[in-house]
């Protein structure tokens, strides 16, 4: 009878809906129908499939939803709903939350593999002729006897109508889920966190780019759309005009004020005339027609746009669950008002997207902010969660973590803030936060963003930031760490402790400045340091820059890796700071000590910590290490060593060896 049911309207669906049903049934199995399996008490469980019926009443494993959203406008506190495997392309927002007794659950089946997807798939290619280019030739010439007509002689290039809206720096597009860039010069490749770089030659003076690279006809760039890159500020803009040799862009790059040669690298798009390389599009928004260069033929692959930004609307919703859910070309996000909400095993790939940075101003702050606050998973609110989630593939965040009293623990993040802005793997803002166990790794800019901010009616508290493990960060910014924080804030204690924080990787070709394991920018005060393990850093595993405001109360205790720091010979720039039982070299000290911090009980860089292996990674102490019985006592940063006084560096000897990362 099931597979009579099943299989008359769906028979193409049948061998995945019985996998399914077969996996679903462990819960049927313990469970009554419409009882809720495992969460709170007079719950019903809801059954959404891709084979489903919305008008079916979503009750039994027999008669799903179609969508997701059907479940959401029919759960009620204590309810659970259990999908199954398949993509729904679609935006769920609920009808109501749950409290905080009877939540409301959304979960994937056992075993199965659920993605809310953001994209539509796109149909209707046709080659582009030599007529196609002469016709678009009329309003661009120079398409003509371009790197693009060269590519559609050679039948690799391919058209349809689609609307995908107005603005070309939000259209994202999918060859097999797999992201395609859009067409520019320097064609980057296809991985944007290590991308073909172009530098600005001599020549280059605050808003003109000189370059002998640029060999394309006077006024081929003219209105093309600019990407800079210098220290750490990226932005965009337009081109204004164009020749042989050079461009001049709209504007100068904002903060920096200013085209740097041999530092400022650019990339340039938003000309037809270079669709021409694997993976590459271009998006005529006026003639609202998508080009793809392919070397087959697209109908033999899904083709795909980012249509729908948002999988998951919690801006107004709590005390909900979600769980084992996949994302693709979308995100979730909570609101200010949100509270309770867990996202616990999400997978989300192409979590946002965007390519205008700056938007059309010339002031510091939009430009390397965009994207800090609203792009990733945001968690807004209060006493809400992520954990146990591997998210990658972003132009601005991974997660961005606003409110108060928040929580992302043992999450995976990777290859996010493909733009080099102030995004990071974890934005932190608001206050009261925590982030711990998570592994973070090429990233653009910072691993951890750390910003201060208050949450209207509600008393500040201190952030707790750590056993992270992160690496690879600064690939496409400088001036940043593994864990950023800046400016001037009085971060009342919060704690960044026990991170393991390496291989920083500066852009090549540049030159490198700031690259640190923890870096506190430009008058960071009341922030507790300690405990943190780094290699292969520029500037060591802690950084304080006392500029501006000057950085104070600082405790930094028993890191390991050695630190610079970055103090005017002026008096007050460092009162109360103090610096206690590291390990290795310690840089700037002049500037520091004249502005009132002070140094005690630090292993002296000509002096060999002596490290179990420090080849490989094990940062502890030997036996005969001369680190042992040397520091200040502090309780609760340097308790657990088997000698009588405690050990300098991260690792008390004779302690366990505490980990960093996600515990998966």
């Amino acid at each position: 009878m099931l597979t009579k049911r099943l299989s008359r309207p769906h028979r193409g669906l049948w061998p995945a809906a019985a996998a399914v049903l077969a996996s679903m049934c462990v819960v049927a199995s313990a469970v009554p129908a419409g009882a809720h399996p495992t969460g709170a008490k007079n719950g019903r469980t809801y059954y959404v499939a891709p084979w489903g019926r919305d008008t079916a009443g979503g009750r039994t494993l027999l008669t799903p939803f179609r969508n997701i959203q059907e479940c959401a406008e029919t759960a009620a506190p204590g309810d659970t709903c259990v999908i199954a495997s398949g993509t729904y392309e679609e935006t769920v927002v609920p009808a109501r939350s749950g409290t905080a007794e009877k939540p409301i659950t959304y979960r994937a089946a056992p075993g199965a593999k659920v993605t809310l997807s953001g994209a539509t798939q796109v149909r209707g290619w046709s080659p582009v002729t030599g007529d196609d280019v002469a016709e678009i030739g009329k309003s661009d010439p120079y398409a003509l006897n371009s790197a693009f007509s060269g590519a559609v002689e050679a039948g690799r290039v391919y058209s349809t109508d689609v609307d995908l809206g107005s603005d070309v720096t939000t259209v994202q597009i999918f060859t097999d889920k797999k992201m395609g860039i859009e067409a520019q010069w320097p064609y980057p490749g296809l991985d944007l966190l290590d991308p073909e770089l172009q530098y600005a030659g001599a020549g280059s003076t605050d808003a003109t780019i000189a370059d002998a690279d640029l060999t394309r006809p006077a006024g081929y760039w003219d209105g093309a759309r600019a990407l800079t890159s210098y220290w750490y500020v990226s932005a965009t803009t337009t081109v204004k005009s164009s020749g042989v040799g050079s461009v001049e862009l709209g504007a100068a790059p904002p903060c920096v004020h200013k085209v740097v040669p041999k530092d400022t690298r650019y990339s340039l798009s938003g000309k037809i005339g270079e669709l021409s390389n694997p993976g590459e599009w271009f998006y005529d928004s006026a003639a609202k027609r998508l080009y793809v260069y392919s070397t087959d033929d697209p109908a033999l692959h899904r083709i795909e746009a980012r249509t729908r930004p948002l999988a998951l609307d919690l801006t107004n919703i709590s005390h909900t669950k979600v769980e084992g859910i996949g994302l693709f070309a979308s995100t979730i996000r909570t609101g200010p008002s949100s509270t309770g909400v867990t996202l616990d095993g999400i997978t989300g790939r192409y979590l946002s997207h965007y390519t205008d940075i700056t938007r059309g101003t010339t002031d510091c702050g939009s430009s390397v902010t965009r994207g800090v606050g609203d792009t990733g998973i945001v968690i807004d609110g209060t006493h809400n969660k992520i954990v146990n989630s591997d998210l990658s593939l972003s132009a601005g965040n991974g997660i961005a973590l606003r409110g108060q009293n928040n929580t992302a623990t043992d999450n995976v993040i990777h290859d996010v803030d493909y733009l080099g802005t102030y995004a990071a793997g974890i934005a932190v803002q608001g206050n009261s936060q925590t982030v711990m166990h998570n592994t973070i790794y090429r990233v653009g800019r910072s691993g951890i963003n750390l910003q201060w901010g208050t949450t209207e009616g509600l008393a500040p508290g201190p952030d707790r930031i750590a056993h992270n493990d992160i690496s690879q960060y600064a690939r496409l910014s400088l001036d940043t760490a593994g864990i950023y924080t800046c400016c001037s804030a009085d971060m009342m204690g919060s704690s960044i402790d026990h991170n393991l924080l390496h291989d920083g990787t500066p852009t090549p070709g540049v030159t490198p400045f700031a690259v640190a394991g923890v870096y506190a920018d430009n008058g960071q005060s009341n922030l507790v340091i300690a405990n943190n393990v780094g290699w292969n850093n520029l500037e060591g595993t802690v950084m304080l820059n006392g500029l501006g405001t000057g950085s104070h109360n600082n405790g930094v205790y028993n890191n390991t890796g050695g630190m610079t720091l970055f103090y005017v010979k002026e008096p007050g720039q460092s009162t109360g700071t103090r610096i206690y039982n590291n390990i290795g070299a310690i840089r700037g000290l002049a500037g520091a000590t004249d502005g009132g911090l002070v140094l005690s009980n630090n292993l002296p860089a000509e002096t060999d910590p002596l490290f179990v292996d420090a080849a490989q990674r094990d940062y502890r102490l030997s036996e005969g290490s001369p680190a042992r019985n040397q520091a200040i006592p502090l309780p609760g940063i340097n308790d657990g060593s088997t000698d009588a006084t405690p050990s300098l560096g991260a690792y008390q000897y004779g302690a366990p060896k505490w980990t960093a990362g996600a515990r998966r």
